[in-house]
Parts: structure tokens; sequence; C-alpha cells
């Protein structure tokens, strides 16, 4: 009997040890999962920050596409509407008048000839620059021509210079963000 009751101590305490060996492992896998967990959740965030940081990047990289494509389009209407001018109507000449039946040049529905605008005077000689401003679709494209004699032949040179922005006339120094793009014919 005393026999029987130490085998049934000894089993008791190792049912005890098993159980405690049991509930230290269950334990311990329980904070296993809760770091694992962690683990993966960390994962996860730093791989979203990461894509959501080259999506943001790729959208400024497409608006500053965008912006530059804009200016362009400003810069080139700009340089048509003073090519169109001097070529078919003269306008830029320093010895004859305006064509008189366009005594307004206008350019996308804007007239750039005013009376604070020194395109409506000839100073009659060369060299002679002329500068005019236009917002063609709501964007500023600045315009000058400049005619000159080239010396050994005698010919007039022009050159038109057009710089087209990516924002209104009025907003280009209230912005930090406006791209310029320029064209510039020789003829």
């Amino acid at each position: 009997m005393f026999k029987q009751k130490t085998d049934n101590r000894k089993q008791k305490s190792a049912r005890t040890a098993l159980r405690t060996l049991f509930d230290v492992r269950s334990r311990a896998e329980r904070g296993f999962t809760i770091l694992m967990a962690a683990l993966v959740a960390s994962i996860v965030l730093s791989l979203g920050t990461s894509i959501f940081g080259l999506v943001q990047k790729s959208l400024v990289l497409s608006s500053i596409g965008r912006d530059s494509q804009f200016a362009f389009y400003a810069a080139d209407s700009g340089a048509e509407c003073a090519l169109y001018w001097d070529v078919r109507r003269n306008y830029f000449a320093t010895s004859a008048p305006p064509d008189i039946v366009f005594p307004q040049p206008m350019c996308d529905g804007q007239s750039f000839c005013d009376e604070l605008s020194d395109l409506c005077t000839r100073s009659g000689s060369y060299p002679q620059t002329m500068s005019f401003q236009l917002e063609p679709n709501s964007y500023c494209a600045n315009i000058t021509v400049e005619k000159s004699l080239d010396p050994d032949t005698g010919a007039v040179r022009t050159i038109v210079h057009a710089d087209g922005f990516s924002r209104r006339c009025d907003s280009i120094l209230d912005s930090s963000r406006v791209l310029q793009r320029s064209v510039e014919l020789h003829y």
C-alpha cells in the first residue's frame, strides 16, 4: 500500500511536471504567435509604405510631364502667332506700317497690341526688339521678336523667342512649381 501511494505520488508529480511543461510550452507558443503577428504586420506596413512612396513619386513625375507639355504648347502657340503676323502680315517690319486689313493683331482671341505696348509703334531702324505676352489656353507665353540686319548679306534677320509656362501669367511668380519651355525660330 505504501508502495502504491508512492507510485501514485510519482505518477501525480510526473503528470504535474508534464502539465507544467505543457503550460510553459503553450505560454511560449502564445508569445511566439504575438511576435509572429507583429512581425508580419510590420512587414506588410513597410511594403505598403514603400509602394505608397513609389506611387506618389510616379504621380509627381507624370504631373511634371503633363505641365511640361502645356508649357511647350504655350511656347509653340506664341511662336506660331508671331511667325504668322510677321510672315503673312508683315506686322513686325520696321519700315512698313502694319497691314491695314488687320489693324489689331490677335492670336487665340487675344490682342497683343494695345496702347501701352511697344508693338504699336515702330522705331524705323534696325535692330528692333518687340515683346508681347499671350495666354493661349490659359497658359502664359512671353514672345520676343528681334529684327536685325545681317552684316554680311544685308538681309533682314529675324529671331522669334517664345517662353511658355505651365501656369497663367499672373500666377507665375506666386507658384513654386512652374515649368518653362522655350521655342526659338531663326529666319
